[in-house]
C-alpha cells in the first residue's frame, strides 16, 4: 500500500521552507495574481520566488503543486493561460485546476504535467470525477469537505483517480468556493474574492451590552458581554431555527481528522491536505510536524494506532475557537 501523502500549504517562501523542513511530502502554492483563490496582499509567489521554492523543495525530495483554482474573467483571461505556462516552465510536479477551458488547455499543451482537479470544481461523485479523468487525464481530485467516510470508500471503489482530502484547517460545508449564501450576503463570488467573508463586508457592532456580527448587512450572531465572538461566516453563524437559537450548520472550529486518521487512510485516500495558505509560517510548521508524526505512527503500527492527546492539544491551539470538529466525516447526511 502506497503511503498517504502529507500536503502542506505555502503562502510565501518562508512558509514553504517551513513545510519542507517539518516533514511535508508535498506543498502547494499560488502565484501573486488573480489565478488563485487566496490572492491577498503579502501572500503568494512571484516567478522568481516560485523558482526558488521549487528548487528548495525538490532538493529535499518534496513535490510542489501549483494552484490555479479561480475562473478566468472575460476582461483578463490571458493571465490564467500565462500562469499555466509559467507553472509548466518552472517544472511544477502538478497543477491544480477547476475551469474546463484551462483543463483542456493544460491537457493538450502540457500532456506530461499532472493535473489535479481543484475542490473548486466540486466533483463529489464518481461520474463527475471519471468525466474529468476521461477528458483531461486528471490524476487526482481534491474532494469537497462534505463527504462521509463511507462515501469516500464508495468513490475509491468506483474511480482510479487519486483522492485528496482536507485533514486540518478551515471547514467549508457549502459548495466549495461558490457558496451561494455568501454570494447573496456579500454580492461577490467567494471563488474570485478568495474568502467567504470579505473583510469589507464584515461588521462588529455594539448593541447595548451585546455584540452583533454582520456579513453584508446580514445578522450572523449576537453575543452576550464577555462571550467569545467568532468571525462572521454564514455556515458557522448562529440562527433561529425551529424556534431555537443555535449553530444550525456548523459550530465555529477547525477541521481535524486525527481522531479518525486510521479510518480516513484506510478509506483509500492518497493525500491529506492541510488548509491555510493565508496562515503564518509557525502554523504551517506546527501542523505539518504533528500530521507527519501521526501518519508515521499509523504506518508503524496500524492496528493499535491512537492519536496522542498532545497532538490534539497542539492543534487545538492553532484552531478557530481553540477547538476542533470532525465535520461531515462523521455525519450521516441524508
Amino acid at each position: 500500500m502506497k503511503k498517504v501523502e502529507v500536503l502542506a500549504p505555502a503562502g510565501n517562501l518562508p512558509s514553504l521552507k517551513a513545510a519542507v523542513d517539518h516533514g511535508a511530502d508535498a506543498v502547494y502554492f499560488g502565484f501573486r495574481n488573480a489565478t488563485n483563490a487566496r490572492n491577498f496582499e503579502g501572500l503568494n509567489f512571484s516567478e522568481s520566488e516560485a523558482a526558488d521554492g521549487i528548487a528548495y523543495a525538490h532538493g529535499k525530495g518534496v513535490k510542489v503543486n501549483v494552484v490555479l483554482n479561480t475562473y478566468p474573467q472575460a476582461e483578463s483571461s490571458e493571465i490564467w493561460y500565462q500562469t499555466v505556462d509559467m507553472a509548466a516552465r518552472l517544472k511544477a510536479d502538478a497543477i491544480i485546476l477547476a475551469n474546463i477551458a484551462l483543463l483542456d488547455y493544460c491537457h493538450h499543451r502540457y500532456p506530461k504535467l499532472p493535473i489535479h482537479l481543484s475542490v473548486q470544481a466540486s466533483a463529489s461523485n464518481a461520474a463527475a470525477i471519471n468525466f474529468y479523468q476521461r477528458h483531461f487525464n486528471c490524476v487526482r481530485v481534491i474532494l469537497p469537505r462534505v463527504l462521509t467516510i463511507q462515501e469516500i470508500r464508495q468513490l475509491r471503489a468506483k474511480t482510479a483517480v487519486e483522492l485528496e482530502v482536507f485533514a486540518f484547517g478551515g471547514l467549508c460545508v457549502m459548495a466549495e468556493g461558490r457558496c451561494f449564501l455568501s454570494s447573496y450576503a456579500t454580492g461577490v463570488s467567494p471563488n474570485i474574492e478568495g474568502v467567504c467573508s470579505p473583510a469589507r463586508a464584515v461588521r462588529f457592532e455594539n448593541q447595548g451590552e451585546k455584540l452583533q456580527t454582520r456579513l453584508g448587512g446580514v445578522l450572523i450572531a449576537e453575543y452576550e458581554k464577555g462571550e467569545e465572538a467568532a468571525y462572521p461566516t454564514i455556515c458557522k453563524g448562529r440562527f433561529v431555527a425551529n424556534e431555537r437559537v443555535s449553530h444550525v450548520m456548523e459550530e465555529p472550529g477547525s477541521l481535524n481528522i486525527l481522531e479518525m486518521l486510521d479510518e480516513v487512510i484506510e478509506a483509500g485516500v492518497s493525500s491529506l491536505k492541510i488548509e491555510g495558505r493565508q496562515r503564518t509560517k509557525s502554523y504551517v510548521a506546527t501542523v505539518t510536524q504533528v500530521l507527519r508524526q501521526a501518519v508515521d505512527a499509523y504506518y508503524a503500527d496500524p492496528a493499535s494506532f491512537r492519536p496522542k492527546s498532545k497532538w490534539i492539544r497542539i492543534l487545538n491551539a492553532t484552531s478557530e475557537g481553540t477547538t476542533h470538529t470532525l465535520g461531515t466525516y462523521q455525519e450521516e447526511w441524508q
